[in-house]
């Protein structure tokens, strides 16, 4: 058996429910509401996806840029270091001679002093078993030693130039020439320069495209930020649109979004955003234009049974009090009108009161006193249900909210109904009232059997009730717990409930007086 959603409902206690967890404010919370938010990696947006993008194209871009430079440049230097290595190559071979020279140092130095040999050069002669070798420095010829000795006679004479380590010289390109049978000649010009140049290019090219790329960024920060402006007030729109009220009383969707261009892709985007905008806002006036109606009809039709009503409940009562002899099933008939016209009295005046509500009527707003009021009402219940534990929490001092008495005394006598019908015999049932500085909070608990999972979701909408057939023998009418919550909202407050096997609560939070 379920439990129906209104005082008036003597359908059975109510079956089981679902887990639910009470949080400490006495609010509801669901099954995955407590679940812990998974850390992770912030989403990126669209703009720092395209500035990494073009970060990263234009990176790749200079790299293949300067890359590309710096090898082609070395490789240019080192063919003009290898023209000008066989240059001096050949006016050694001119000054050197046919035969074997007899003073190998006299040959080298010989060589080395022709005109046109570029400073730097290191010259080597092998002639037989005697070798010896030297290098210009500063105009100078100084002996270049065995080591640089040692390393040019190295040197294939295959006419091709090769890299050497000449000693503690350093790294050179060297040329080795045969001259004459057992004498060749070999020449070796210097890399630093070529080395150090283009170690310099490859630093200017760095720094050159770090700059070029530092103020791309900057350049496509700003245009990337322009032409993004419009999703951003799309963005914006959005917010302002959620954060209004749409639920009910008139909609005015006046936010729209400014639009530059149609013609580009976040100018249709805004265009197609404000025609949702309007479209959105003629439903909704369209909506409550037809729940305006419907209301106005259920005032006005609730309005005009009450007479009727009245007369038919009078009449019952007049013949049943000055009749005279009537049969029994007459006597019985007359007492089922009189106490079905007093059911449909008080379902006309729920109506009626739900009808008022929402047109947006104002309530009384007066000081109430929420402490006596709880306790008059439980005083109320216990007569009403001697069956059951009654008792009530109320702290020492007043509680002071500003409202509407009667609506929220109704309030109170709808709860506790609530728990005396639809729970049996001996069920506990406490009212307790707790305030703080900005709100105060009354939560209506019982130990009953609980309210099935699948109506909870619907617990405090118009005519729900606990018996799907919706028969009548109950005398249910579904609108307790609604008025409830219209009266609770009417207030600025909210109404919860939360239902597990033997726990029940309906906490009403009001802002404090």
């Amino acid at each position: 058996m379920t439990r129906p959603g209104d005082p008036g409902h003597a359908a059975s206690a109510r079956a089981r429910a679902t887990t639910g967890a009470v949080a400490a404010d006495g609010g509801l919370e669901s099954s995955d509401a407590g679940a812990a938010t998974r850390p992770g990696r912030a989403p990126w947006t669209l703009r720092r996806r395209l500035l990494t993008l073009v970060a990263g194209l234009l990176v790749a871009m200079g790299a293949v840029i300067g890359v590309a430079t710096v090898v082609l440049f070395h490789a240019t230097s080192v063919e003009r270091l290898d023209a000008s290595l066989r240059a001096a190559a050949a006016r050694a071979d001119e000054a050197t001679g046919p035969g074997i020279p007899a003073n190998p140092r006299e040959t080298v130095i010989g060589f080395l002093s022709v005109p046109g040999q570029p400073d730097g050069t290191v010259g080597a002669i092998f002639a037989g078993p005697a070798s010896d070798s030297a290098y210009i420095a500063d105009g100078q010829l100084l002996p270049a030693g065995p080591a640089a000795t040692a390393a040019l006679a190295e040197v294939p004479t295959d006419r091709f130039v090769h890299t050497v380590t000449v000693g503690e010289l350093g790294e050179y390109r060297s040329l080795a020439i045969e001259t004459s049978p057992d004498v060749r000649i070999a020449l070796a010009l210097p890399l630093a320069a070529v080395t150090a140049q283009t170690t310099q290019l490859a630093v200017t090219v760095a720094v050159v495209a770090l700059g070029g790329l530092v103020f791309a960024l900057g350049v496509g920060s700003y245009v990337v930020r322009r032409s993004l402006a419009p999703l951003e007030q799309v963005t914006a729109t959005a917010q302002a649109v959620s954060e209004r009220p749409l639920d009910r009383g008139d909609v005015d969707l006046d936010e729209r979004v400014p639009v530059d261009d149609p013609r580009t892709e976040v100018g249709r985007l805004g265009t197609a955003f404000n025609r949702m905008l309007g479209h959105v806002a003629s439903a909704l006036s369209a909506r409550e234009q037809s729940e305006r109606k419907v209301r106005r009809f259920v005032a006005d039709a609730s309005h005009e049974l009450r007479t009727p009503l009245a007369s038919i409940r009078g009449y019952a009562e007049l013949t049943r009090l000055h009749g005279g002899d009537l049969s029994d099933d007459v006597t019985h008939a007359i007492g089922r009108i009189e106490s079905e016209s007093l059911r449909m009295t008080e379902l006309v005046e729920d109506l009626l009161l739900l009808a008022r509500l929402d047109e947006g009527r104002e309530l009384e707003h007066r000081p109430v006193d929420l402490r006596a009021l709880v306790a008059d009402s439980v005083a109320d219940a216990q007569a009403a249900g001697p069956d059951h534990d009654w008792s009530a929490d109320l702290p020492d001092a007043p509680v002071t909210v500003v409202g509407d008495e009667a609506r929220l005394r109704q309030v109170l006598a709808n709860l506790l109904a609530n728990a005396r019908v639809h729970t049996p015999g001996g069920t506990a049932v406490a009212a307790r009232l707790q305030a703080d500085d900005t709100r105060a909070r009354l939560v209506v608990v019982d130990d009953g059997p609980g309210i099935d999972h699948d109506l909870q979701a619907r617990l405090f909408e118009r005519f729900t009730r606990g018996d799907s057939s919706r028969s009548r023998r109950a005398g249910s009418t579904g609108l307790g717990l609604a008025i409830v919550k219209a009266v609770v909202e009417a207030h600025d407050g909210t109404v919860e409930v939360e239902s597990e096997p033997g726990r029940t609560a309906f906490t009403v939070t009001l802002p404090a007086g």
